[in-house]
């Protein structure tokens, strides 16, 4: 059993934890109950862990702590939807625990894990119960008990895996809407998953994706569009020698820097270490064995490691404009009509993304940083991508406030709020107050087959969405417009605007407005091509 793990452990640990993800990311998305398409749990949670496997597959023997400061920083960048914001927070509070470690035990991973739970429930306003944070909070202190009675790590482990499924088992009966549907929380089937994955590899049995399998991310730049003329010298060439002579050092410091440049030559009355650049790494060996014998030896292509560098660096260095104006506004949308609609009202950038595709941080962050204000809005027009977006102000020196917009509409009112020559306080406190006086409809299709809020629903029916409520699913797309045309006309609302989808030909979508014109005489119906995917329409009514 194992008592401790150093940083090649826990890259290990993660790297099979985001395996596993990914394997079993399929059948996360089909726990989630509302069979909307949408950036499913498994998805969100799978792009969100491989973004830091992904780092850490290039890490060459990482410290304890640098394995986990690696892994905080690409998840919480890489974050996708609530369920990944989530898991990057918990792996962020890992590695704060982690700090100024060399080794982990039982102890220290028990801490680290309730850290990694004192982190996520700061972040979310409202816990609830029966969620990944259930989960992951009664596995945390169950670790913890364990670790009093043994201070191995692969016990105190595999007590927190146990918890985590009694506590998984036990989400059906604390959400209602679980309970409804019979299936467990896919938040915490994640976590559960991930801490079963890190077991595996804490046993030498690291989960691997198969070969051609399930994923599709991108492990290795194509370098054919990099020049690497520039490069003087190709062989980066790293020894270690054990002093075995009285030879001056000081002479092979000279004949290497003959021989390259980046030199750096240390050495004591034991060792002697070098690092130097070189087109001959041969000549450098050759030199150096005449001073005692090798005990470590590495060279590498600089010129084939040239494009990933760069890539590395233009995807972390942050690109930020200086402010121009004290306040900016970007936001979160999918189709080139919303696109324009928000141009037009005057938003200094567009994010690309919604339903099945929610931007992560870094997607937020890069946009922000274009905008030339202080102080940069953000309306992320989606209920799954508000975390993500909330996470953006603690990675830029820019004010970023996150105006909670959980539809395309909302966030068309908020800009009908903004006051570019307001302050901030005004246009924030403006901005949040109208997103409660226009409501949104949405119609879209099942997904997959469900049983849900009394309706049987089968993959590829019409789902019409009043709010955050089904409303409605039929066959025929215009009983569904008509039932949503009679709520309106129900509710008295006066203004009417209709989103069609890029799935829309704009003969059906006139003939939508039409019905609505005739069922709300009273009501001023506009209709704008949005293109957006996936919603075949979105409506608005205030």
């Amino acid at each position: 059993m194992r008592q401790t793990i150093n940083g090649s452990d826990l890259r290990r640990l993660i790297i099979s934890a985001a395996a596993s993800i990914e394997i079993n990311k399929q059948k996360l998305n089909e726990l989630n109950v509302f069979p909307v398409p949408d950036g499913d749990t498994g998805t969100n949670m799978s792009m969100t862990i491989n973004a830091a496997a992904s780092d850490l597959r290039k890490a060459d023997d990482p410290s304890l702590e640098k394995a986990a400061a690696m892994a905080a920083s690409a998840m919480l960048r890489g974050a996708r939807g609530n369920s990944g914001v989530i898991l990057s927070l918990l792996f962020r509070g890992i590695s704060k625990k982690l700090k100024g470690a060399t080794v982990c035990d039982g102890v220290l991973w028990a801490n680290a894990l309730q850290e990694g739970v004192d982190a996520a429930y700061k972040a979310v306003m409202k816990p609830a119960e029966g969620t990944i944070l259930t989960v992951a909070r009664l596995a945390a202190a169950k670790a913890r008990q364990a670790a009093e009675e043994n201070n191995h790590i692969e016990f105190v482990h595999e007590a927190a895996i146990e918890e985590a499924k009694v506590a998984l088992a036990n989400t059906v009966n604390q959400n209602p809407v679980l309970k409804k549907a019979g299936v467990v929380d896919a938040g915490g089937k994640g976590w559960l998953l991930v801490l079963e994955a890190m077991a595996a590899a804490l046993r030498g049995e690291d989960i691997i994706v198969p070969e051609g399998g399930v994923s599709d991310t991108k492990e290795q730049a194509d370098f054919a569009d990099f020049d690497t003329e520039d490069i003087t010298f190709t062989y980066c060439t790293e020894f270690i020698i054990s002093r075995e002579n009285d030879m001056d050092p000081e002479k092979l410091r000279d004949f290497l820097s003959s021989l390259g440049d980046s030199l750096v030559l240390v050495d004591d009355e034991e060792i002697i270490k070098v690092h130097v650049h070189t087109n001959d790494p041969g000549k450098a060996l050759h030199e150096a064995i005449d001073y005692g014998s090798f005990v470590t030896v590495k060279i590498e292509n600089m010129r084939l490691q040239h494009t990933e560098k760069v890539l590395s660096e233009q995807e972390l260095a942050p690109k930020i404009a200086e402010p121009e104006k004290p306040i900016g506004v970007v936001t979160v949308c999918a189709g080139d009509g919303l696109k324009e609609v928000f141009s037009n009202l005057g938003v200094d950038g567009v994010i690309s993304g919604g339903q099945t595709m929610n931007p992560s941080t870094q997607d937020i962050l890069e946009v922000v940083n274009t905008v030339p204000a202080e102080t940069v809005f953000v309306l992320p027009n989606n209920k799954n991508i508000i975390m993500a977006a909330e996470q953006v102000n603690a990675l830029t020196p820019k004010n970023v406030i996150v105006v909670p917009s959980k539809t395309v509409p909302q966030g068309v009112t908020a800009m009908l709020s903004f006051n570019p020559d307001g302050s901030v306080e005004e246009n924030t406190e403006a901005m949040t107050e109208v997103l409660g006086t226009v409501d949104t409809m949405q119609i879209t299709y099942a997904a997959r087959n469900s049983d849900f809020d009394g309706y049987d629903i089968h993959e590829g029916d019409y789902l019409a969405i009043y709010g955050s409520a089904l409303f409605g699913t039929s066959k025929d797309i215009k009983v569904l417009l008509r039932a949503l045309a009679e709520k309106v006309r129900d509710e008295g609302k006066e203004f009417i605007t209709i989103y069609y989808g890029q799935d829309i030909q704009e003969k059906h979508a006139k003939k939508a407005a039409d019905l609505f014109t005739q069922i709300c005489p009273d009501a001023d119906v506009n209709l704008i091509c949005g293109g957006q995917p996936v919603y075949y329409y979105l409506i608005s009514a205030e």
